[in-house]
């Protein structure tokens, strides 16, 4: 594009639109794509305008709106849509629950190009319909078409944006501790696997109470399985103490433990494993106490499909102390991101 007098601007080509305040109205005046006219001299003159950008044939620069449009092209996301463009960006918005994903790396890369911004959702994002996941735009009017096809070849075969939707699961719970199977105290865990996994699609097998006793955890969760569980959930038993059983219970089905105990509190003792492709959450005790825990954080990548691996829950130690506000805000705040 370049600047021109409003007066020698007959015949040329508008590339942004001019708004005008006026009489309770506001709004454009002219259109980005106007040919300006003799009689639009005067009234741009008006407007306070002495100059205009107009497009240059061949300049190979492109406006911010198509600009905006190729950018959501190259991310496509099921699941969501974008909406606009409007004032030079698109949004992304979530049509059904779901985790947000991003690919940061390659985030990074198209930051980096020059005049492409794209902000998201952090990774591992869980969102409601109508949420906000990402925006897109140029910071100036205009820039070099070469910019876009450099971003665009860059998700080519990458997925920069993605949103998994929360699949049905069949969980087992099992609850473990002789002061519970003898009925010494009342177990408290129950209620709360069941209001939170009454969030998610799917249902609960059951909850079997265990003594602490090996072959009775192992045979619980052998029985859950044989109903077809896919999500087994162990409570209780996952401190360090020598009489805590759960995390050997575990290994005695077969699972690869991936980590007992993870750098985030609450939920410091937490133990994530796999017995093949079906997860296992051994869940502590603070999720009886305390209103959000690690549970919360692992239970939207379950039952969206993520396999965690020893890396992601690494990453949990930035971002993984809960700030135990009064009212808790959760997923809104910084507790579990990475």
């Amino acid at each position: 594009m370049k600047k021109v007098k409003v007066q020698d601007a007959v015949g040329m080509t508008l590339c942004h639109d001019i708004t005008a305040m006026r009489d309770g109205f506001k709004g454009a005046a002219f259109k980005r794509g106007h040919v300006i006219r003799e009689e639009d001299v005067e009234a741009l003159l008006d407007l306070g305008k002495r100059t205009v950008f107009i497009w240059e044939e061949n300049a190979g620069e492109l406006h911010e709106e198509d600009c905006a449009l190729r950018m959501a092209a190259m991310a496509p996301v099921e699941g969501a849509h974008y909406t606009g463009p409007s004032e030079g960006k698109v949004l992304l918005m979530a049509d059904i629950r779901g985790m947000f994903r991003v690919d940061t790396e390659l985030l990074r890369e198209i930051n980096s190009i020059g005049d492409i911004t794209i902000s998201t959702l952090p990774d591992h994002y869980p969102v409601e319909p109508g949420a906000r996941m990402a925006s897109m735009r140029i910071v100036p009017l205009v820039t070099k078409e070469s910019r876009i096809e450099r971003a665009e070849a860059l998700c080519r075969d990458r997925k920069l944006l993605d949103l998994r939707p929360y699949g049905p699961r069949k969980a087992g719970v099992i609850v473990t501790g002789s002061e519970i199977y003898t009925g010494r105290i009342k177990d408290k865990f129950e209620p709360v696997v069941r209001a939170k996994l009454a969030k998610y699609p799917g249902e609960i097998l059951g909850v079997t109470i265990c003594d602490d006793d090996l072959e009775m955890i192992g045979e619980a969760a052998r029985r859950f399985l044989e109903m077809g569980a896919d999500f087994l959930i162990f409570t209780g038993g996952m401190s360090v103490d020598p009489d805590d059983l759960t995390p050997t219970a575990v290994r005695g089905l077969g699972a690869e433990i991936i980590t007992h105990g993870v750098p985030s509190q609450p939920g410091n003792m937490t133990l994530v494993a796999y017995l093949g492709e079906i997860p296992i959450l051994g869940v502590p005790g603070a999720a009886i106490s305390m209103p959000t825990t690690m549970f919360d954080v692992l239970l939207p990548q379950i039952y969206a499909g993520d396999k965690l691996t020893k890396a992601d829950l690494i990453r949990l130690g930035d971002g993984g102390l809960c700030q135990t506000c009064k009212v808790c805000h959760f997923p809104n705040c910084t507790f579990g991101r990475y």
